[in-house]
């Protein structure tokens, strides 16, 4: 059996639109696909070659909602080369980076995006003395 990859991760939030501008401007990721998803709500694909986010839109009951953290996940984790750059452009974004990490394999934080999603971000990339 070969190895297996996280190909995608799909969301329901309350603005694909402002999702995808978020995850694009903090992780320099790219839109890959947009349209309407068999049930007839937007959907829009962000990510890289490798893999993407799929920003989801909740049907229109459900907006508003937000759901207490580890329902229905914990987490999303993004792994990135320069961590201190990242966390500046959460901080412009308006967004509370907290749960600062310097441990092995690697530092990290944490925020959470207007719909109550929370990310880990984390580098591995070792830090120059």
């Amino acid at each position: 059996m070969g190895s297996a990859i996280i190909e995608h991760i799909n969301l329901n939030v309350s603005d694909p639109d402002r999702a995808a501008a978020t995850a694009t401007a903090l992780f320099g990721w790219a839109e890959r696909w947009r349209g309407l998803a068999a049930n007839g709500r937007l959907t829009i694909h962000v990510g890289s070659a490798q893999g993407y986010i799929a920003f989801h839109a909740r049907p229109t009951d459900d907006v508003g909602t937000r759901f207490e953290k580890g329902v229905p996940f914990n987490h999303v984790g993004v792994q990135v080369d320069d961590l201190d750059a990242v966390e500046a452009r959460v901080v412009a974004q308006g967004l509370t980076p907290f749960a600062h990490g310097d441990y092995e394999p690697g530092r990290r934080f944490y925020f959470f995006d207007p719909d109550g999603i929370e990310y880990e971000i984390v580098s591995y990339t070792p830090l120059q003395a």
